[in-house]
């Protein structure tokens, strides 16, 4: 039974119980009072109580971290990298009440009358998950938690969903005010979406287009029965700035009429002309028009008048604009009044296209016709053959530039013609998002066109995920859309990672497109786990990516996973020659043709990529090439060098592992060596234990061992002889972590401890409790 509790004990649960009224008070407290009052707060006084104890030098993290035990009884992913366990516990805590699974009743401490648990712990919420029917986004967008959105909208960074299942119209119209709210007018940069095996299309096209910063007028955009204030305001301000600006254009163009008249008898060339139309010669007045800046809201104030039904987009005409918003601007302008006929053939058929199109609105609030028409939008300016001419068709299949309207495009046909469809042209383009994630979402042929068609204009973008999506020959209505943003000179793309089942065109092939469009890009990541067997039907008249010559990138990081293909070093030195900064470089299950390729590849390294620090293999069968595994391992510039799974020693002597360590050894820049899967046993585990003898200049820092079939009693036998060897030193060696997953530690579960209890003082291990029966008859199978 517990003693009597100290008289200090008893005030100090007096006074929390009463903090209303002594609360400031309270916080002038010193601090070795301070310290013992902090644990009997409630959330929201503790929450309040940051500063004072900030003040009087006390940590608050071991209660939170103790709350988190009490409250969450969970250990959270990667805990020991947490660094603010008040957020972390603040964040869940938010999340776990907006889903329902947490009873604030539950624990005392959450259980306080000034505390309303979804607005006190919403500041501190960066990241939030919506799953399921959005029940979360039909919460946050209620009267009563007005204040909560708020918060969010100043909070929140990173917004995921995952495994949603359809929904009703109600529902869409809240994620539309979420989404407007956290990301148009918020401060969400990031948005990912996990594990939808089924996806509404409805629902995938709206999130992904409010993603993009599309949305319609914003007094389109009731909340709670008046528009968005936040619109409204930037409206007004747009409004006044756009009547100076068409107050000065009026001035300049008299001036400009005037100096026309003086200067009759000098009229320009008809390649001037056309010039100017093209935007490639154009002057400030031209580019006024034709290239605003993307700032909200893109109605082009000078065209409003003149064309009022389908409002101008602001991009330029290259990046797609409407052609009649084009001959409409060209009216305005007394400057491109002559070249009008020039673009009047191609500006017919598009006219026509949105008479069709135009047509009552059933609902002017029919989420289902917009993202509908967000897909349809320039699709058969994205990959139109039968508008190529002879010059572009011996041009790369993906430099075709968007700009046409729908011509009939299969969903068109689907929802009946185009009639009462709400434009993406007349769309209002808000602030967008700049990483997107899409992990396990089937992309359809449809869903891919609307991707394609927001990519194409999205220069904010910086990070771009696509995994798993089952993207098939709809690679290239991806590409497409990259390639026209990669015309912008705003585009801000910096990460491309694109990963799939079946591949629908050779990596390489894929790699070098990329790279030819995005010189830029830092980071490419390309993986397939198989080769598809149709891969290289590609559309007709399409070159292939690989004669694409590939200019000087800025790429830091390439990733490539092989399905099973050969490494033709002919496809990827260009690209490491091209990548002069590279500093990773990672490929992944590949096949050597021929001895004399990896050969090639080193000489390249070597002499084009001087800043490559690290270096991996995985799945690649380096057996018979001992002695490049020996030049890659004396590397002087190499930091890190991983060779998993690539059967190093199969064939090999024991001369080759000698040789492996003494060249370590001699190696003062190598810091990460990382031989997973490569069947060390416990004979040669203790070997590599000589890489930290007295008589070695090697700096190797980390060391992993994992999956090797590593015994008890040989981690043992290791771990004394590098206790010998640290003995030598005198205690001075620079090896701090060591990695020991998926070996058969559990065969002598007490001297397996004993060698992890000896191994811990020396350096950081990390290990797990495998079962390794389960894997014992496929290694009998493999040996």
């Amino acid at each position: 039974a517990e003693g009597p509790r100290s008289l200090f004990a008893l005030s100090a649960a007096a006074v929390s119980r009463s903090m209303g009224a002594l609360e400031r008070d309270v916080w002038a407290l010193p601090g070795h009072l301070l310290r013992g009052l902090l644990p009997l707060l409630t959330v929201f006084r503790l929450e309040r109580a940051e500063g004072a104890a900030r003040r009087a030098g006390l940590s608050t993290q071991p209660i939170w971290r103790k709350l988190w035990d009490d409250v969450m009884k969970t250990r959270p992913p990667n805990s020991e990298s947490i660094t603010c366990w008040r957020k972390k516990f603040l964040e869940t805590f938010f999340s776990n009440v907006l889903h329902g699974v947490l009873d604030v009743s539950s624990d005392w401490r959450l259980n306080d009358h000034h505390f309303s648990p979804l607005l006190h712990s919403s500041p501190h919420v960066s990241q939030l998950t919506l799953c399921n029917m959005l029940q979360g986004a039909v919460e946050l967008t209620a009267e009563h938690n007005q204040k909560v959105l708020e918060n969010l909208a100043g909070s929140l960074r990173i917004l995921k969903f995952q495994h949603l299942l359809s929904s009703d119209q109600s529902i869409r119209r809240s994620l539309v005010l979420l989404l407007h709210r956290l990301i148009h007018h918020g401060s969400v940069s990031q948005v990912s979406m996990y594990s939808w095996p089924v996806p509404d299309t409805v629902l995938l096209v709206l999130i992904l287009s409010m993603s993009a910063g599309f949305w319609r007028s914003g007094n389109a955009l009731v909340y709670h029965s008046s528009p968005c204030s936040l619109c409204r305001e930037e409206d007004k301000a747009q409004s006044q700035a756009s009547a100076q600006e068409q107050a000065e254009r009026g001035r300049y163009d008299e001036r400009e009429w005037s100096d026309g008249e003086n200067q009759k008898g000098s009229p320009r060339a008809p390649e001037e002309a056309d010039a100017e139309v093209n935007g490639y010669g154009a002057d400030a007045r031209l580019n006024s028009v034709l290239s605003r800046p993307r700032s909200p809201p893109l109605q082009n104030q000078v065209c409003e008048e003149a064309s009022s039904e389908v409002p101008c987009d602001d991009t330029s005409i290259q990046g797609g604009s409407s052609p009649r918003c084009i001959s409409d601007q060209l009216s305005c302008h007394p400057v491109l009044r002559k070249t009008r006929r020039r673009l009047k053939s191609a500006v017919g058929k598009k006219r026509r296209c949105l008479r069709r199109s135009r047509g009552p609105y059933a609902d002017p609030e029919d989420l289902y016709d917009f993202v509908f028409t967000v897909a349809r939008e320039d699709n058969s300016g994205l990959l139109d053959k039968n508008s190529a001419t002879e010059g572009e068709n011996a041009e790369n299949w993906s430099t075709s530039s968007p700009g046409s309207l729908c011509t009939g495009h299969a969903g068109c046909k689907k929802r009946g013609g185009s009639a009462g469809i709400f434009s993406l042209k007349a769309a209002h383009r808000f602030r967008s998002v700049s990483t997107l994630e899409l992990f396990s979402i089937p992309l359809t042929g449809e869903t891919c066109w609307t991707l394609s068609n927001l990519l194409s204009s999205w220069v904010s973008l910086e990070n771009l995920v696509l995994s798993y999506n089952g993207l098939g020959a709809d690679i290239f209505c991806i590409l497409s859309g990259l390639r026209a943003l990669s015309r912008h000179s705003d585009c801000h793309l910096r990460v491309v990672r694109v990963s799939d089942v079946f591949s629908h065109m050779p990596c390489m092939e894929l790699v070098r497109c990329i790279l030819s469009a995005f010189p830029q890009l830092h980071t490419l990541s390309v993986s397939f786990d198989l080769k598809n067997q149709l891969e290289g039907n590609r559309p007709e008249g399409n070159p292939s990516c690989s004669e694409v010559e590939i200019p000087e990138s800025c790429l830091e990081q390439l990733e490539i996973r092989f399905p099973r293909e050969p490494l033709h070093t002919a496809f990827l030195l260009p690209v490491l020659k091209a990548s002069k900064s590279l500093q990773q470089l990672s490929l992944d299950s590949a096949t050597l043709p021929c001895s004399q390729e990896l050969g090639l590849l080193l000489e390249v390294l070597k002499e084009c990529n001087p800043n490559l620090k690290k270096l991996s293999f995985h799945d690649v069968n380096l057996a018979e090439h001992q002695k490049e595994v020996l030049l890659l391992l004396q590397d002087p510039v190499l930091q890190e060098i991983t060779f998993s799974f690539c059967r190093l020693f199969e064939s090999s002597t024991t001369e080759f592992l000698s040789e492996i360590i003494n060249t370590v050894k001699r190696n003062s820049s190598l810091k990460s060596l990382k031989l997973p899967g490569n069947r060390l046993g416990n004979h040669r585990l203790v070997a590599l234990a000589d890489i930290f003898s007295e008589d070695s200049s090697s700096s190797l820092c980390q060391l992993d061992v994992s999956s090797n079939c590593i015994k008890p009693d040989g981690l043992l036998e290791f771990t004394k002889k590098l206790e010998g060897h640290i003995q030598q030193r005198g205690g001075q060696i620079q090896f701090t972590h060591l990695r020991l997953f998926q070996n058969w530690l559990d065969q002598d579960a007490e001297t397996a401890q004993e060698a992890l209890r000896r191994l811990k003082a020396v350096c950081s291990v990390v290990n797990d409790s495998w079962d390794s029966s389960q894997a014992f008859a496929d290694y009998i199978s493999v040996m």
